[in-house]
């Protein structure tokens, strides 16, 4: 009988859904639909992670939540979530194995695969089957070419860039499965001694729905305090950076948006003094709207903007900023 059912790896931290990971279901809804099967989700969590958490996934077309909670899952644990998915995997029919390509997918992903031994289609733009395979396209060639290809293992195994498939709410209401860990979690090679972290106030680049991004068109470091300004004003937008900013030591390197740092899909992804290099094309490319700003009418990155600004970004931004502010005291 063919494998008709797909499992979503649903990626948490601190015992919180990422927002990857409902972006995971909604692709998995989509592929189990053609094969009339079922979505599944395995996560990891600390003792105390509430199963509220398991049930946002049921929220969302998960119709098995397999909810694995112990105090090694505090921090991302490699080798352990690695064995709880493969382990899942071969318990049940599954034709595809979905987890996102995230800073933590991209660790995860191959080691399921390596596990599991079939091929692995990474940081896939979408997913779908083709008869009893499983097609996925990526960009590769630095951006410049979007590669198809076709997986013919099963379960086939893909992680998704985070973005490319927006979350959407499922109707149903899944069960909720605990499961213990395979073997001891607190038992592993690898152990977190320190974590040091980010802002927790700035939203995270690859779940912002808004990027104000800038480049050495901005001329300083402390010019970067518009793009903030510009990014406070829509209330929902993040702050990133070119490679050449990070460089210099502008913007710390977790703000790299591009083929060496981070790969976003936002709803509007605005590029400011961006020459648009196609190592950063290709960290950006499949926004949804881009707009760019540049004094250069020749800058490569208006052959792919939905709409540009030729100017001074300095005296646009906050021209755009005080737009922005006064459009949403009107929305109220």
């Amino acid at each position: 009988m063919s494998a008709r059912d797909v499992l979503v790896f649903a990626e948490s931290r601190a015992g919180e859904l990422r927002q990857v990971a409902l972006e995971c279901v909604t692709a998995a809804r989509s592929l189990a639909g053609q094969r009339g099967g079922e979505v599944h989700a395995v996560v990891a969590g600390p003792a105390e992670m509430p199963n509220a958490t398991a049930e946002r996934l049921a929220a969302h077309g998960a119709d098995i939540v397999f909810l694995s909670k112990h105090a090694g899952f505090v921090q991302y644990n490699p080798e352990a979530c690695a064995a709880l998915v493969a382990a899942r995997a071969r318990e049940g029919n599954y034709a595809a194995v979905l987890l996102s390509a995230s800073a933590q997918g991209r660790d995860l992903a191959p080691r399921v695969a390596a596990k599991l031994e079939v091929p692995l289609l990474a940081d896939a733009l979408s997913v779908a089957f083709d008869g009893e395979a499983l097609m996925g396209s990526h960009f590769t060639y630095a951006g410049k070419i979007v590669a198809t290809l076709r997986l013919a293992a099963t379960p086939a195994v893909a992680s998704l860039r985070p973005g490319a498939v927006p979350a959407v709410e499922g109707r149903g209401k899944g069960a909720v499965v605990e499961i213990p860990p395979v073997g001891d979690p607190e038992a592993v090679r690898v152990v977190v001694t320190e974590t040091i972290r980010g802002d927790s106030r700035k939203l995270d680049l690859t779940e912002a729905p808004v990027i104000v991004s800038g480049g050495r068109g901005l001329k300083s470091a402390e010019n970067f305090r518009l793009l903030e300004e510009l990014a406070e004003a829509f209330g929902n937008a993040a702050v990133g950076a070119t490679r050449a900013v990070t460089d210099e030591g502008w913007r710390p390197h977790r703000d790299q948006i591009g083929q060496t740092g981070r790969q976003v899909s936002p709803d509007l992804y605005i590029a400011v003094g961006i020459s648009g290099a196609i190592q950063h094309l290709a960290g950006m490319r499949t926004a949804r709207t881009i707009v760019a700003i540049n004094k250069d009418p020749e800058a490569p990155i208006f052959k792919i903007a939905d709409y540009g600004i030729v100017g001074d970004a300095l005296e646009i931004v906050p021209a755009l900023t005080q737009a922005v502010r006064e459009a949403r005291r009107k929305q109220g």
